[in-house]
């Protein structure tokens, strides 16, 4: 294994000089012709910042409203001296999860080549004013973690990290779903959109959610949802009432990285104001993973899919008649939805039965709002009303998103969960106001349109809420128990079990502790008690299924 390593070590340095890594590190973006004043920042209150017109403000419902304007590297620097601390910590959070999954040194080392060696055609796929905008934060980055890459080249990496983790791991698919209704679906006949963006990255990665509103000195002012350091979009609208929200599909493993989908979608936002346009500019780009990109015009007063793969390009629209386009994780344009992964993702994945679910809520509510939105984001049932455990992929709801957000692009309105998940109050924002005339100087207050929030969601007082973060401890601890083979008693499992007892994973954990113990009378019945649930996956039934198979040979 050592000398497997070894070889890969060498294979992997040659790489650096005979593969233009050498070069990509060298790399430096374009700094001339820019404001590169350097911002000079006002401490208002312990969560109130000021530069000038811009300004960073942490609001009552915990979300952080970024508002920054300028050329790409002004907007760089302006965000990064805003965020200072906030974008210091995150890399700290980002980093030491990696070191958790990774501990140990030598293959933490091993990492950082891969990467290099991932990356090393990054900086050709990612548009100049981009890599100028990441500059300009990466100068207010932490120098602790030098040895990964130099800061500049670090914040770039990380625009592609939820790309390689698609597609090494599915990081990203945990199963983000989104919705579009317009006409007779919409309860006002204007388009409304709606998107769980469900990437999971550590309970400390989301605490820090940013609300950010840009005004480039090029381009459509707008509007995302982000975390400190991110410059690119995952869920956004612009002052023309474009909205882009993203959505992974099955991808091969890359070997290089080309343009992050989130750079992509960045692009399509500052620069787009109808769908054509947003597919023109999708056309331009190559990216290394397959997405499905929900793009929703004001201008068209409908919705399409962008569906895009490193070897294929489709775009899927519905029937004018239909007036509702529903998006999880699978594609659906011609072009793409034969594709052999795609079949794969349909048929094993969870993407299907949440792509039912949607249908399912969009027959019991025949007229989208605002508030049916928000419901429908929030729904924590399987299919017909059947409870399946909290945190169940299956559902639309799985407890963990990063955000919830919902669109009114005609209105030029958006709402943005606060936390927990998207329990929280979702807090709307009207961009005819935040783009209008600001003067500097002028009260620090928050940019939301109060009147129009919509109230938390009445299961964050519930008993079952408290019970099923109290099971996220507990589950902790479980996997724990699994990693050294010991220590699980009958009033642990007790306790487990009935803090989330629809949930499959309770069942299936203990079972597998049991059977690594060959304890298989246990294993049996534990693995059949899981079976009874909704399990996420069609894999992981057969995997249960193969568990039985081999404990009854056990048991002959």
């Amino acid at each position: 294994m050592k000398s497997a390593i070894k070889c890969l070590v060498l294979s992997l340095g040659w790489l650096l000089f005979s593969c233009g890594v050498s070069k990509s590190l060298r790399h430096t973006p374009q700094l001339t012709g820019y404001d590169a004043t350097v911002p000079r920042v006002t401490r208002i209150a312990p969560t109130a910042f000021s530069s000038g017109r811009n300004f960073l403000i942490k609001n009552k419902q915990n979300l952080w409203e970024l508002y920054v304007s300028g050329d790409p590297l002004q907007i760089g620097l302006e965000t990064g001296s805003l965020t200072d601390s906030l974008l210091k910590k995150q890399e700290r959070v980002f980093f030491s999860k990696i070191e958790e999954i990774v501990p140990s040194k030598g293959k933490q080392k091993l990492l950082r080549n891969i990467l290099k060696f991932y990356n090393r055609k990054l900086y050709r796929n990612v548009p100049e004013e981009y890599q100028t905008e990441i500059y300009g934060i990466s100068q207010y980055t932490s120098h602790d973690f030098d040895n990964i890459a130099p800061r500049y080249l670090r914040s770039l990496y990380l625009h592609g990290a939820h790309d390689i983790g698609h597609a090494l791991q599915d990081l990203a698919l945990v199963g983000c779903s989104s919705f579009a209704a317009w006409g007779q679906k919409s309860d006002d006949g204007s388009l409304i959109l709606g998107r769980n963006f469900d990437f999971y990255a550590g309970d400390d990665f989301a605490k820090d959610k940013m609300v950010a509103f840009i005004r480039p000195n090029k381009g459509i002012p707008f509007m995302m949802v982000t975390w400190p350091g991110m410059i690119g979009a995952v869920s956004g609208m612009n002052n023309e009432g474009l909205t882009i929200t993203i959505n992974a599909a099955k991808s091969k493993i890359p070997l290089v990285a080309k343009t992050p989908i989130s750079i992509l979608t960045r692009e399509i936002l500052q620069y787009a104001s109808t769908t054509s346009e947003a597919i023109a500019i999708a056309r331009k780009r190559k990216v290394f993973v397959s997405e499905s990109i929900m793009v929703g015009s004001a201008k068209d007063k409908k919705a399409i899919l962008i569906e895009v793969s490193p070897n294929n390009f489709g775009v899927y629209e519905v029937p004018n008649s239909n007036n509702q386009l529903l998006c999880t994780n699978h594609y659906q344009s011609d072009a793409l939805k034969d594709n052999t992964r795609n079949l794969y993702q349909i048929e094993n994945s969870h993407s299907k039965y949440r792509y039912e679910k949607l249908q399912e809520d969009f027959n019991k509510n025949p007229k989208i709002s605002p508030q049916v939105a928000a419901g429908i984001l929030r729904d924590r049932e399987g299919l017909n009303g059947e409870s399946i455990g909290y945190g169940n992929e299956r559902a639309l709801n799985q407890l963990l998103a990063h955000h919830g957000v919902i669109f009114k692009p005609e209105q030029k309105l958006v709402w943005v969960s606060a936390n927990p998940y998207q329990l929280g109050e979702f807090v709307c924002y009207d961009l005819n106001k935040v783009f209008g005339n600001r003067e500097e100087g002028g009260p620090m207050v928050s940019l939301q349109s109060e009147n129009l929030n919509i109230a938390q969601d009445p299961f964050v007082a519930s008993e079952s809420y408290k019970n099923y973060e109290q099971f996220r401890i507990e589950d902790r601890k479980m996997d724990a128990i699994l990693e050294n083979k010991n220590g699980l008693t009958v009033d642990f499992i007790k306790n487990y079990q009935s803090l989330n007892p629809d949930f499959w994973v309770v069942y299936y954990k203990p079972a597998l502790y049991y059977y690594q113990r060959k304890e298989y009378a246990f294993a049996q019945s534990d693995f059949e008690k899981a079976l009874t649930k909704e399990i996420t996956t069609l894999p992981e039934r057969q995997a249960i299924e193969k568990y039985l198979k081999k404990i009854k040979r056990k048991l002959r």
